[in-house]
């Protein structure tokens, strides 16, 4: 993976003010992946969003990670149900236009 796009979870939690052991409780949990190069971690940046997310949830909502797990999957669900309506629509739309 080129370490372009990746970021030190050690530089990413000093700048974000985030514990290095909620990342690792995001991690082992499944919620987001961690990168081994070289002996130091990494997040990949396309993550950051999520971690973004579930940060808010955890240190100004106060929710707890088994609770941020079940809305990540929530999130996911209609997300793909999204995806799937936006889909049906166009199919939709060939007979209507026809």
């Amino acid at each position: 993976m080129d370490t372009l796009h990746l970021i030190s979870k050690e530089q990413f939690c000093i700048y974000n003010k985030v514990e290095v052991s909620f990342i690792d409780s995001l991690h082992d949990m499944g919620l987001i992946d961690i990168v081994v190069e070289k002996e130091e971690q990494f997040i990949p940046d396309e993550q950051l969003k999520n971690i973004e997310v579930y940060t808010h949830f955890h240190y100004e909502l106060a929710i707890n990670l088994e609770g941020i797990d079940a809305i990540s999957h929530l999130l996911q669900r209609v997300n793909a149900l999204q995806e799937n309506l936006s889909r049906m629509r166009n199919r939709l739309m060939i007979y209507e236009e026809g």
